[in-house]
């Protein structure tokens, strides 16, 4: 029987550099980048799906059938008149990307407005993954909507998989940006974030630190990327080391966390062996940062 694995956030259109000066357009998001990844990594068993919102306009059709091209099912899409979707510049030096965003009228603000609609597309799910880019767009009532929705297919039987990726930016007051982070954390039963964004934002001092926060909110089972460095899984008390291998040109960092996220939940979806999963959550984003822009093309890239 087919599972599906639904990614739920914004797609905005990319301006990514092409190297030669030049930018092309395209689609990502982080969300967007995981569930891109976790289509070409996730076995036959398995069916992949995008919930958010965007206009009724030419930019926004077209968005869509690139995700349904990419095989990333849209019928949960909500199409909202009078809106269109964001859109962000990558700059890039060095390998490391920094962002310019026009975001502030994107129809993914509304992707938790009809409660209905939302219920549907979680309830077509086994897997259910967001961010928090996903809960720092939406409105306070909206974002407690969306929570609760989660956490009722989480009683339901799905398994809620979090990544807080934290932009301090897109919320009003860091205190508002870590309340929410908490309240997410509690209807998940993976969160997977970044130890730089967290120590930034919570004053960890260590990954174990990062990790038992989540933990103490009732997270089953966190793991602490920390981009080339050792990282940490922990679950159900038990801690797990994981070193990557060193990348030896790495061209663009974009979407390194989120294909991390969707070769690791692949691998662990089927086997539920961390450390294999540790393994193939860096093996992936390995080959992903040595090519341009968040959606590099999956040739080449190997399934867990």
């Amino acid at each position: 029987m087919t599972q599906t694995f639904l990614s739920i956030g914004e797609c905005m259109v990319e301006m990514a550099p092409k190297g030669t000066g030049d930018y092309q357009l395209g689609f990502a998001g982080d969300t967007l980048n995981t569930a891109w990844y976790a289509k070409h990594a996730l076995g036959p068993g398995w069916d992949v799906a995008y919930f958010t919102a965007v206009g009724q306009d030419a930019l926004s059709e077209r968005m869509c059938s690139f995700m349904d091209t990419a095989g990333i099912r849209t019928n949960h899409i909500r199409k909202l008149p009078d809106r269109t979707v964001g859109l962000y510049l990558i700059e890039l030096s060095n390998g490391e990307r920094s962002f310019a965003y026009w975001r502030s009228d994107s129809a993914a603000r509304q992707l938790a407005a009809d409660r209905a609609a939302l219920a549907k597309a979680l309830g077509s799910a086994q897997v259910i993954f967001f961010s928090g880019i996903t809960i720092a767009i939406l409105s306070p009532a909206h974002r407690l909507t969306l929570l609760g929705s989660l956490s009722q297919a989480r009683q339901n039987g799905a398994t809620i998989v979090f990544d807080p990726n934290l932009r301090p930016r897109l919320w009003n007051t860091p205190e508002t940006m870590r309340d929410a982070v908490i309240a997410a954390a509690k209807v998940s039963d993976i969160v997977m974030p970044s130890f730089d964004d967290d120590a930034l934002a919570f004053g960890d001092k260590t990954l174990e630190a990062t990790a038992q926060r989540y933990a103490d909110a009732g997270v089953p089972l966190v793991v602490v990327k920390n981009g080339a460095g050792p990282m940490i899984a922990l679950d159900k008390g038990k801690i797990e080391h994981f070193t990557p291998a060193p990348v030896s040109e790495i061209v663009d960092t974009t979407a390194a966390g989120d294909s991390f996220n969707a070769g690791f939940l692949a691998s662990y979806l089927d086997s539920k062996d961390l450390p294999r999963a540790l393994a193939a959550g860096a093996e992936l984003a390995a080959k992903v940062i040595t090519r341009h822009g968040a959606l590099v093309d999956p040739e080449g890239l190997t399934s867990a």
